[in-house]
């Protein structure tokens, strides 16, 4: 099983946003848990993966260690860790992906 962990910034925006939807974002989010390969490839910067979940307009963002998810089966993936950053909308949705991968290439997973 997978670890989850949702950056506090993300968790707040969410609930600000979604409000009562905000618990089937999470439940989503969370059932990354069972099926860590789930979600769309987005890029890659150095050996760190960008994901994203999709929930109607909306598109959430999460790194992973991209070698573990590609080579290994589910599981091997018990202590993998996905860590969601960011979400988006459709409109926003490359400038975001480009913010991503300027943290990540400026500060690795750790400007996160």
């Amino acid at each position: 099983m997978a670890i989850v962990e949702i950056a506090s910034y993300l968790e707040e925006e969410i609930n600000r946003k979604f409000k009562k939807q905000s618990v089937d974002i999470f439940g989503l989010m969370y059932s990354l848990e069972e099926n860590p390969k789930k979600g769309k490839f987005i890029a890659q910067v150095s050996n760190v993966a960008i994901k994203e979940l999709k929930y109607e307009g909306f598109r959430f963002y999460f790194i992973t260690d991209n070698h573990r998810i590609r080579f290994y089966n589910a599981e091997d993936l018990k202590d993998l860790l996905i860590k969601f950053i960011r979400m988006s909308d459709k409109k926003n949705q490359q400038k975001t992906i480009n913010e991503i991968k300027d943290v990540l290439r400026k500060f690795g997973q750790e400007g996160f």
